[in-house]
């Protein structure tokens, strides 16, 4: 199949670090090499870190309702509900919500340091802004410590379902956490020395550029080249900064930009998603500097 790729003219293969393990990874890279050696095809291999993923945990749901409608209130907690029975085990495993005697839906953050920094009115934005929601309580009463309230502000007439492993965007809230992961470090032990590209989330300040190249430098030997870096341009300061990050980091190494359309739409408001991605575009052209329009293009036909 790789092969037969190739001759139909692809020349960059994705491997996705979020999936599978190093060893799968190995034969994909070889995959690949031979089906280059065999064709005559350059191809270069572009290996996505797997970063942050700032997601819903597992939910409870009051036993009358099974969606959020405009108005409905969801408890944002720190710590992950308990799975009690087999029964709710299953229905997390289906990607479901738990039936639970609570007041309002309930679930939690996978980065629950980012709950620290919310302040009343400030949005949280659930499942793609499927669901959208305000902080009303910062402070509100939960067993064993304090949740964050949220009203839901705006949902589909038919309601949503809210379901865990959903992500969570906190568009008016500054988040300074680093976009390298303990499992990215760890990756990059390997690809470091077999990524041509790597691709870089959550990418904000030119610091976070520092980042990466540092990790890699410690892991290269004396005079091997770094490899390519991809920075996903994902939220609203991502794009205020845009121009210092290419200033810092195309001056040191071979780089590139993806406009991550499907976050940077949710975190910017889809009205303003047609501007800033043509902003980025022209930006990024005027710099020489390779551009990949790319996420939910076909899903959602916005451009």
């Amino acid at each position: 199949m790789v092969r037969e790729m190739m001759q139909r003219g692809a020349n960059c293969m994705r491997i996705n670090c979020a999936h599978d393990t190093i060893a799968v990874w190995q034969d994909t890279i070889d995959h690949i090499r031979r089906a280059q050696q065999e064709t005559g095809t350059p191809c270069k291999i572009i290996m996505d870190l797997a970063g942050l993923k700032i997601r819903t945990g597992v939910v409870l749901a009051p036993h009358h309702k099974k969606r959020v409608f405009k108005g409905d209130r969801i408890l944002l907690l720190r710590c992950e509900p308990k799975i009690a029975t087999k029964a709710a085990a299953r229905k997390v495993e289906a990607g479901d919500a738990i039936p639970s005697h609570v007041k309002h839906f309930q679930t939690s953050c996978t980065v629950p340091e980012i709950l620290d920094l919310l302040i009343v009115d400030n949005p949280v934005y659930i499942d793609d802004g499927k669901i959208q929601t305000r902080v009303i309580d910062t402070q509100h009463p939960v067993h064993k410590g304090q949740g964050i309230l949220l009203e839901v502000t705006n949902a589909s007439p038919k309601g949503v379902k809210l379901r865990p492993q959903k992500g969570l965007n906190f568009p008016d809230t500054v988040l300074p956490l680093s976009p390298l992961t303990e499992k990215d470090l760890s990756d990059l032990d390997f690809v470091a020395t077999h990524a041509d590209i790597i691709g870089y989330s959550f990418v904000q300040r030119p610091a976070d550029i520092e980042l990466l190249q540092q990790e890699l430098d410690r892991r290269l030997v004396k005079g091997q080249s770094r490899p390519a870096i991809v920075a996903k341009i994902e939220t609203a300061i991502a794009v205020s900064n845009l121009p210092e990050l290419i200033i810092y980091a195309a001056g040191k190494q071979s780089f590139g930009v993806m406009i991550a359309r499907g976050d940077l739409a949710v975190e910017i408001g889809y009205q303003r998603l047609t501007e800033i991605q043509e902003e980025i575009l022209w930006l990024c052209e005027a710099a020489h500097i390779p551009v990949i329009w790319a996420t939910q293009v076909l899903e959602s036909l916005v451009i």
